[in-house]
């Protein structure tokens, strides 16, 4: 009964995946409507961040991760409308330590990201799916900014919160289930690069 259930479980996997392929190749809707085939995702995405121009004049290389919930529909295939929510850590740059008064300084970003994810024509589709995607959307960020000095500098500690506007771009190449993208991040005085590796995982999927 054990290796029953086990090639059931297999089988359910295998259809989930050929959903998958299925929802996110280009393929013919004709003869679908509005809602007929649908697909819901969520994935996770961790990855270094570089501050960009003078923010790397104050923060060092940081660290994020991500959720992401994305929708298609086969009316809009190859394209999903995804909302991305992300955090991002970065200390103190070396040079703002040893130049200034700082003995330390962290910013910590909260971020929004609704946007779009269009998947192109796979360029490997034998053995593996292997497809090249580009997003670009808004954003809206939260920034909390940790001010600490040096106990001879004669200056209070402080923490800063600032909310900003924005928008981010992107590409990489996906096998849908793992992707690697590369993002550019652009807030007034805080422009970033995210090299993200995803994990994407169907929540739900109908043909």
């Amino acid at each position: 009964l054990a290796w029953i259930n086990s090639l059931k479980g297999l089988k359910k996997i295998k259809v989930i995946i050929l959903v998958v392929v299925l929802l996110t190749a280009n393929f013919n809707a004709q003869g679908f409507s509005l809602g007929e085939a649908k697909g819901l995702f969520f994935s996770l995405g961790v990855g270094p961040k570089l501050p960009i121009g003078d923010y790397s004049a104050t923060n060092g290389l940081g660290i994020g991760l991500d959720v992401t919930f994305s929708y298609t529909d086969n009316q809009i295939l190859p394209l999903f409308f995804y909302t991305k929510l992300g955090y991002q850590h970065y200390p103190a740059s070396d040079n703002l330590i040893k130049s200034t008064d700082y003995a330390s300084f962290m910013t910590n970003e909260y971020l929004i990201l609704p946007g779009m994810r269009f998947y192109f024509s796979p360029i490997i589709q034998d053995e593996i799916l292997l497809m090249p995607i580009a997003e670009v959307g808004f954003s809206l960020g939260f920034f909390n900014n940790t001010h600490i000095f040096k106990s001879d500098s004669n200056t209070n500690n402080y923490d800063e919160f600032l909310t900003k506007f924005g928008f981010h771009i992107g590409g990489g190449f996906s096998m849908f289930l793992l992707e690697t993208t590369i993002n550019y991040y652009f807030f007034p005085d805080n422009h970033s690069l995210s090299l993200d590796l995803r994990i994407q995982i169907p929540i739900f999927a109908k043909i």
